[in-house]
């Protein structure tokens, strides 16, 4: 293969978002929304409450189902009667905001279960990989305790190892610092950082701009349900003039605190 058909290749949208449209009832969560994430890009999702932030992240690996449109992860359609969405999402890491781990299982036993059941790895090679990931969010000497045990941002950062665990193509973050006291955001913040400056592909819904400033490549704003930005984290940031009035007005507010 020559170096140019390489780097092409590499440039191949992870995810692809085509017109995707979203109803809750009569209630339009989603209007023609599209955007693509390439390889190794950190995409950052704000906008105000109610925006469709979250719906949009979720519609990614068909956590919530759409009306209208394709969603395309790795070269699948969501979509696609074909599609094995268990095992697509086993590629899809997802942390929400609320850690959901399961309160009667160990940490060790929350980050081997789907390794074991949908992955088909052995219980010896799933601790492994285990143990490895909690390594990587500094959490290891915590292995043999319960969730309950843990701080919340403890919770969140085993959230980010179990997914990890499942070597995803693509990491989805859904406000996952929103549920945790102050002092936590930083600790898990962390982790993110390192995972974007290694190369992890990474789609963000966050408010906190900190972190969209100092490792996002593009920022997506939305409101009313519609992406009514897409641009780089520079002409988002530092050139706000140029930005349309509901992004500067989140912008005014949000950059003074």
């Amino acid at each position: 293969m020559t170096r140019r058909r390489i780097d092409v290749f590499a440039k191949r949208p992870v995810i692809e978002i085509r017109k995707v449209s979203k109803w809750y009832g009569s209630f339009q969560v989603l209007t023609d929304c599209s955007t693509s994430i390439r390889k190794g890009e950190v995409v950052v999702v704000c906008g105000p409450s109610g925006s469709g932030k979250s719906t949009l992240i979720k519609a990614v690996n068909a956590l919530e189902p759409i009306q209208q449109g394709d969603v395309v992860v790795d070269g699948q359609s969501i979509v696609d009667p074909r599609t094995d969405l268990p095992r697509l999402r086993a590629r899809v890491g997802m942390v929400f905001q609320h850690f959901e781990l399961f309160p009667h299982l160990d940490v060790m036993q929350n980050l081997t279960l789907a390794q074991v059941r949908v992955l088909g790895r052995s219980a010896a090679e799933a601790a492994a990989r285990g143990l490895q990931m909690l390594e990587r969010v500094g959490l290891a000497e915590h292995k043999d305790k319960y969730p309950g045990q843990l701080s919340g941002g403890q919770q969140q950062r085993v959230a980010i190892a179990r997914a990890l665990c499942m070597d995803p193509v693509v990491m989805l973050f859904d406000e996952p610092t929103s549920a945790l006291d102050p002092e936590m955001v930083g600790e898990v913040l962390e982790v993110m950082v390192k995972l974007a400056q290694e190369g992890m592909t990474m789609m963000v819904v966050t408010h906190e701009m900190g972190f969209a400033r100092k490792v996002s490549h593009r920022v997506i704003f939305m409101d009313g349900g519609r992406i009514v930005e897409d641009c780089s984290k520079e002409d988002f940031f530092e050139h706000p003039e140029a930005r349309v009035p509901r992004a500067r007005e989140f912008l005014s507010k949000i950059l003074d605190h």
